[in-house]
């Protein structure tokens, strides 16, 4: 795989099944280049090994006054020298090209996983980890991926460089031999509390990180409310801890580099030492001493390797534990089992635990008193059970369980807009440009979701549109709209794909009543005759609906229009008017409106 050639058309199924063995798996998916840049790697290493060969016989043939042999020395010299060369570029560009495809391929596996969970993602993993796993957690994981083959060269190096001093000068080729060892495995021990405080500061920065991203994203709030100061204390606390953890791991880290510095030291003197006795009782030649002294100087490099592999394993399994659960996370339990680009399904939607029925072809609207049981609904419905340890009995599309549609399938049936939707950055045309069934023009969406005013004033916000405000760039995450403006464009993007079953929670939360109440009617004309179910308790937005459903702990206890339900249903009043136990037992003043009457009022004066 080149760089060229990114993406790739499927990253594969990752093994998950801890952090070591996605670790494994991501080697094997690159075995090619991993052959390749050891292979690299050895000419590189064997290289620079045989330049002691060389030093020591020009050095012998200085001695014996031998030009011949000095002259071969230096063939041999340049042969090596080119080979040190070829083999340092390659070995850099084929580890470099390891790292980057590395880093791609878990990349696109997240963001494949991302684009399956949807919203579902941060509600089981924090913000904070997921921008973790997806920026520095991806590079660290590359490192190790790309430092695995330099090191299976200079492991193989070492022993070259002792079976070959072993034979070339037995008597320094045993000391040599017992040493290179002893140097490459002495920071074992250390490694398990290096690993421990690596881990520590992977965990405080997370958490940092997470409460970063948690306070930009609630930045506005928190102004409102004069709660900037706390929330700076608290980051910077975090980060402090943060710095802490990181000088104690760099702590031992340089202990572990002072250790592979000081013991090849020892093993140099004790070579030099013993190699000139030798030497002085004329057992081995001065050009036998410099060769092995040479060799063993040089084994320095490869060892470092050792170092750089304990480095990466230490940092990168950590961050390997945090992208194998990331990945981990399914939409559903189940298998699907349905094949690419099988029928879509029609029909009613039904949810089995709950008991909630939406009729095909009609407007079913959801009222619940918790938010939070709403969008956890909302979630089931499109097919993304919330609670990974919850009932996953799958909701229904005409008789059709959604976990055994594929996702493609899945998601082109029922699309489910949350509460929060997101608009990326991009021109309006770019905003709407979506899949869709090509039955919904974008400029009837957005007069169905009362987008007239957001027209104008993006029509207004940018002198290169030309006054054409479906060219006018908007920021990311809408940032420069109104929370009002931001749900209307949302609302019109998903009208135009045209959904066989469009679910929407709480779509017009943020919009005063009267623009309420137009969007109510102008998605009730645009979505005739298709399946629409919306989770609000809003009076504008349910008096639209053809049916209404009463969610309460849970089930389905209650079905009927709005004025059916409001008047008989007090458990429905209590959450659509806010009544409380209090105020019901109160009479009503003479003259004063009742919920009904009211909502007559206002439905007048927004016509």
């Amino acid at each position: 795989m080149q760089i060229r050639d990114l993406p790739f058309a499927d990253p594969g199924v990752p093994d998950v099944r801890s952090g070591t063995r996605f670790l494994v798996w991501l080697g094997r998916q690159q075995l090619g280049g991993q052959v390749k840049s050891m292979l690299w790697g050895l000419l590189h290493h064997l290289g620079i090994a045989g330049l002691p060969l060389g030093m020591g016989m020009a050095v012998q043939s200085v001695v014996d006054r031998d030009g011949g042999r000095l002259g071969l020395a230096g063939v041999l010299l340049a042969v090596l020298g080119a080979a040190i060369s070829v083999g340092d570029v390659m070995l850099h560009r084929t580890a470099v090209t390891n790292w980057i495809t590395a880093a791609a391929r878990v990349q696109q596996l997240l963001s494949r996983k991302t684009a399956e969970l949807g919203s579902l993602l941060t509600r089981r993993v924090a913000a904070g980890e997921v921008v973790a796993v997806s920026t520095g957690d991806v590079e660290k994981i590359g490192w190790f991926v790309e430092a695995l083959s330099r090191f299976a060269a200079g492991a193989v190096v070492l022993v070259v460089i002792c079976a070959g001093l072993v034979v070339y000068q037995p008597a320094l080729g045993v000391v040599v031999a017992v040493g290179i060892p002893i140097l490459a495995l002495a920071v074992l021990p250390l490694l398990p509390r290096a690993t421990r405080r690596a881990d520590l500061q992977r965990e405080k920065a997370g958490r940092a990180t997470e409460l970063a991203s948690d306070t930009v994203a609630g930045l506005r709030v928190l102004r409102g409310i004069g709660g900037e100061d706390l929330f700076l204390g608290r980051y910077r606390a975090a980060s402090q801890e943060v710095r802490t953890a990181a000088v104690h791991s760099a702590r031992m880290w340089a202990l572990i580099s002072a250790i592979q510095v000081v013991l090849p030291g020892i093993l140099l003197i004790v070579v030099v030492a013993y190699g000139a006795r030798l030497a002085l009782d004329g057992r081995i030649t001065v050009g036998e001493l410099v060769t092995v002294y040479s060799a063993v100087a040089l084994t320095y490099h490869p060892l470092r390797n050792f170092e750089e592999i304990a480095m990466a394993f230490s940092f990168s399994r950590p961050s390997a534990k945090r992208a194998a659960r990331v990945l981990a996370l399914n939409r559903t339990t189940g298998p699907a089992t349905a094949a690419d680009g099988a029928e879509e399904p029609t029909g009613d939607l039904y949810d089995p635990l709950t008991g909630l029925l939406a009729p095909a072809g009609r407007f079913t609207a959801v009222v619940c008193g918790d938010p939070d049981v709403a969008g956890r609904l909302a979630d089931r419905l499109g097919g993304h059970p919330a609670d990974p340890g919850g009932d996953h009995t799958s909701v229904l599309l005409g008789g059709v369980p959604l976990d055994e549609l594929s996702l493609d399938t899945a998601r082109t049936a029922v699309l489910v807009q949350d509460k929060d939707p997101v608009l990326l950055s991009g021109t309006l045309r770019e905003l709407l440009d979506v899949p869709r069934s090509g039955a919904v023009a974008p400029d009837r969406a957005l007069a169905a979701a009362e987008c007239g005013d957001v027209l104008d004033a993006l029509a207004q916000a940018s002198a290169d549109s030309d006054g054409d405000p479906m060219r006018t760039r908007i920021t990311e995450r809408g940032r420069s709209l109104s929370g009002g403006q931001r749900q209307r464009l949302a609302l019109a993007r998903s009208l135009v794909t045209d959904p066989e079953v469009l679910v929407l929670d709480e779509p017009t939360s943020a919009v005063d009543a009267h623009t309420e109440a137009r969007v109510a009617g102008g998605v009730g004309a645009l979505r005739a005759g298709r399946t629409t179910v919306v989770l609000a308790s809003s009076p504008l937005l349910l008096d639209r609906a053809d049916r209404v459903v009463l969610v309460h702990e849970g089930q389905a206890v209650a079905v009927g229009t709005h004025r059916e339900l409001l008047a008989r249903e007090p458990r429905y009043r209590a959450v659509v008017t806010r009544e409380t136990d209090e105020e019901r037992a109160v009479p009503a003043p003479a003259g004063a409106l009742d919920a009904t009457d009211a909502l007559e009022a206002l439905e007048g004066e927004s016509a």
